[in-house]
C-alpha cells in the first residue's frame, strides 16, 4: 500500500471560468493558473504522483510549455492514472479539503464527486469532497486544495494451470 498527499492553491480572477473538481461553478471569478486552474484536480493528480514518487505536475506539466495553456485538468490527472497503474497500483480511496471563502461547495458537493468518480473509475463512496472557509488565513482571494490518496497494488491476475500429463 501506498499514501500519497498533494496540495495546490490558485488566486481569484476576474474573466475566467470557474472549474473545481471538474465542475464548472457559477462565480464571480475563476482561478488563475496556466492551465484551467483547477485546484482540486491538481491536488489529486500530486497525491498520486508523490504516491509512486513520480514527478510532480509542474514538472511534468510545465507552466511554461504552451501545450498546457488553458488545458483541461483532468487530462493531467488521467496521466497520473496511467503512471499509477503501469507502477502496479490502483486506487482504493481518496480524501480532499477545499478551503476558500466562496462560492459555497456544499451545493455543488455531488457534482464534484460524481465527476472525480467518473475520471478516477472509484466509487462515490470512496471520495471524500470537504470544504471549510479561511476563517483568519488572510486568503479569501485564493482557493487552497489538499488531497490525500491510498493506493494498493493491483492484484496479480492468475494463470491458468497447465493439466497434468497422464500416462
Amino acid at each position: 500500500m501506498r499514501i500519497g498527499y498533494g496540495w495546490d492553491s490558485h488566486e481569484f480572477k476576474r474573466g475566467i471560468t470557474l472549474k473545481i473538481g471538474g465542475v464548472t461553478l457559477p462565480h464571480d471569478k475563476g482561478l488563475g493558473g496556466h492551465s484551467d486552474g483547477d485546484v482540486l484536480l491538481h491536488a489529486i493528480t500530486d497525491a498520486l504522483l508523490g504516491a509512486i514518487a513520480a514527478p510532480d505536475i509542474g514538472s511534468l506539466f510545465s507552466p511554461s510549455d504552451q501545450r498546457w495553456k488553458g488545458a483541461d485538468s483532468a487530462l493531467f490527472l488521467e496521466e497520473a492514472l496511467k503512471r499509477v497503474r503501469a507502477a502496479g497500483y490502483e486506487i482504493v480511496n481518496l480524501d480532499s479539503t477545499l478551503i476558500l471563502a466562496a462560492p459555497k461547495i456544499g451545493p455543488h458537493t455531488a457534482a464534484i464527486r460524481a465527476r472525480v468518480a467518473e475520471i478516477t473509475g472509484l466509487p462515490g463512496d470512496s471520495i471524500g469532497i470537504k470544504a471549510k472557509t479561511p476563517e483568519g488565513m488572510g486568503t479569501d482571494n485564493a482557493a487552497i486544495a489538499h488531497a490525500t490518496v491510498l493506493l494498493q497494488a493491483q492484484p496479480t491476475p492468475k494463470r491458468p494451470r497447465k493439466p497434468k500429463k497422464t500416462k
